[in-house]
């Protein structure tokens, strides 16, 4: 499948404005709602469990949803950030794990 038809069947976004991510309770990342980046909301927020984390599982499977987008991030670290923390997660010390915030509009 192609990422535009993964993503399509993932839950909307529509009541977030963005999406914060920390590890170790350093902030990483905020990814605004807006274009360019609202796709990356989708994947993420589909991918927050129940404790409002992003495990290494969940990361893998992150990397499946950007489908073509993963091998284009592998094959140019830097150009899909987004897609570089989920690489990184997925090859962290076991256990490893991003605590992510929902920010409401």
């Amino acid at each position: 499948m192609q990422f535009s038809e993964i993503l399509s069947s993932l839950p909307t976004i529509d009541h977030l404005a963005a999406i914060t991510l920390y590890q170790d309770g350093t902030l990483l990342a905020r990814i605004e709602n807006q274009p360019g980046s609202a796709g990356s909301v989708r994947v993420y927020h589909a991918l927050i469990n129940a404790a409002s984390q992003i495990d290494q599982a969940a990361a893998q499977q992150g990397l499946a949803w950007y489908a073509e987008h993963t091998a284009d991030a592998q094959q140019h670290p830097g150009k899909h950030p987004n897609i570089d923390r989920l690489l990184q997660l997925s090859q962290a010390a076991p256990g490893s794990f991003f605590h992510a915030e929902l920010i409401q509009k």
